[in-house]
């Protein structure tokens, strides 16, 4: 049975009780990186313990946009509440297969630095439920090393593609 999340809204980016922000350069352009980020295919080659995403709202995505994300045992169900084409988004979790977090929400900003490359501010603001607050440090360091090699990983894969 799925946990729901608590709603929150876009100040939680700046509010929330644990705040998470990696910023990278990636060897591509907006466009690329947000055609990418569209790609349900794309996201478990770049993003490790993603194993699918699936769209639960047909194109053109948008504001009240929905998914699904399977990262293994967790699974996840995602409303976006900013969506803005080629320069970024952002979503918030609505309910979780596991009870980690009371309110979980991701900002992805891209910004232009040349005609080839893009800096990707990656924010994850969460609250954690009880289970995450029980694993104290460790915990809190998983997440910020899962949510920092994302970042990382979509570097990577851009120079690939």
């Amino acid at each position: 049975m799925a946990a729901q999340c608590r709603t929150v809204d876009l100040k939680f980016l700046e509010l929330a009780p644990e705040i998470i922000i990696n910023i990278v350069e990636v060897p591509a352009t907006p466009e690329q990186i947000f055609a990418t980020f569209e790609d349900a295919q794309a996201w478990p080659k770049w993003f490790k313990g993603i194993q699918s995403v699936e769209w639960t709202s047909k194109k053109p995505f948008g504001v009240g946009t929905t998914r699904t994300v399977s990262l293994g045992a967790l699974k996840v169900w995602e409303h976006f509440d900013r969506w803005e084409q080629n320069k970024g988004f952002t979503f918030h979790f609505t309910q979780t297969s596991l009870p980690f977090v009371r309110a979980l929400m991701e900002d992805y900003q891209l910004e232009k630095i040349d005609e080839k490359n893009t800096r990707f501010t990656y924010t994850v603001a969460y609250e954690p439920s009880l289970v995450l607050k029980l694993s104290g440090s460790i915990g809190r360091a998983a997440l910020r090393r899962n949510f920092g090699r994302a970042a990382k990983s979509l570097v990577n894969y851009m120079k690939k593609t």
